[in-house]
């Protein structure tokens, strides 16, 4: 398991939740992983802190069997659920717990789901095009390519992969399924790269990247999912509790700016000479911006590059 999942800025994740499950803290803290992955973030947080309790959350069937065989040893001080992060309100209430005092966010796709060629989002292996992080349910990349709208098409190339050549793009990908419907991902990488103007992939990487980005977030409906999520865990987490989140492109790291950006100001009119009561900041900032990983790690976890951390305590009851 390990060579194929390297924990991201794991040495800073120990760190900003020391204050709360380290010596000063008391046992029996909860913390939740929202995207328990293959546990590697998680094994390290119950190891340095054995009085921690974690929550580990997945919408991933094989994800939940996989971080269960590696998280074993730390026996019932682990509860896992079958469930998106924007669901946890509800699985927290359904488990008896109103607040926690950690909230652990790791975005994007998993090492897991990357390096599996049979889930369909590497475009560096012919695959079925699935891209499901759940399996289970939902809609295939398949199916958006074959029947969504070719303007619909359009607009999820350009607002979830930011793609400029979206409409050159999507007039092959309609030509092309008239022909014979998408069933594979090989298939449509030769398309994108020959949609894609060769001075285009000199420079902007590889000419697949932002499609395949762009459908895995529609089909598996991320943005959606972490503007709802947001909120709901913002709203449990405790006093003095933390919630860090490591978000690896720009629309997931703007989603999460703008969530705790709400919470960091006071609410007291202008010009008031103090504070009211219940208007003050409920978060204060514990980075300056986002964080990225260094230049040794990135070198050695290429996964690394695009990390953007955040990671703010609850500082006023939430309203």
């Amino acid at each position: 398991m390990a060579p194929e999942h390297v924990p991201v800025l794991l040495d800073r994740i120990l760190e900003l939740f020391e204050p709360v499950f380290g010596s000063a803290g008391e046992d029996d803290r909860v913390l939740v992983d929202a995207t328990v992955g293959l546990g590697g973030h998680s094994d390290a947080l119950l190891s340095a802190y054995p009085g921690m309790r974690l929550i580990a959350l997945d919408r991933d069937p094989s994800a939940l069997e996989k971080s269960a065989e590696r998280l074993a040893r730390h026996g019932d001080r682990v509860r896992f659920v079958h469930a998106r992060y924007d669901e946890m309100p509800g699985v927290l209430a359904e488990l008896g717990l109103s607040r926690v005092h950690g909230i652990l966010f790791d975005l994007g796709v998993s090492s897991m789901q990357l390096d599996r060629a049979e889930r369909g989002f590497a475009y560096s292996k012919d695959a079925p095009l699935d891209m499901r992080m759940d399996p289970t349910t939902g809609i295939t990349a398949a199916e958006v390519l074959n029947t969504y709208p070719p303007g619909e098409i359009v607009r999820i190339l350009r607002e979830y992969g930011e793609e400029r050549f979206a409409t050159r793009i999507v007039k092959k990908v309609v030509a092309e399924r008239a022909r014979e419907p998408f069933t594979d991902s090989g298939r449509l990488v030769e398309l994108l790269y020959n949609a894609v103007p060769a001075a285009s992939r000199r420079t902007g990487g590889h000419p697949a990247k932002r499609t395949f980005q762009a459908l895995r977030i529609e089909v598996n409906g991320e943005l959606d999912s972490l503007r709802d999520a947001m909120p709901g865990a913002l709203g449990v987490l405790g006093m003095g509790g933390r919630i860090v989140i490591e978000s690896y492109q720009s629309l997931e790291d703007r989603l999460v700016k703008q969530a705790l950006a709400g919470l960091i100001k006071s609410r007291t009119p202008e010009g008031l000479p103090v504070e009211l009561p219940g208007h003050g900041p409920q978060l204060k900032m514990l980075t300056r911006g986002a964080e990225k990983a260094g230049e040794t790690e990135t070198e050695h976890n290429p996964r690394a590059a695009s990390v953007r951390l955040r990671a703010a305590e609850r500082i006023g009851k939430a309203v």
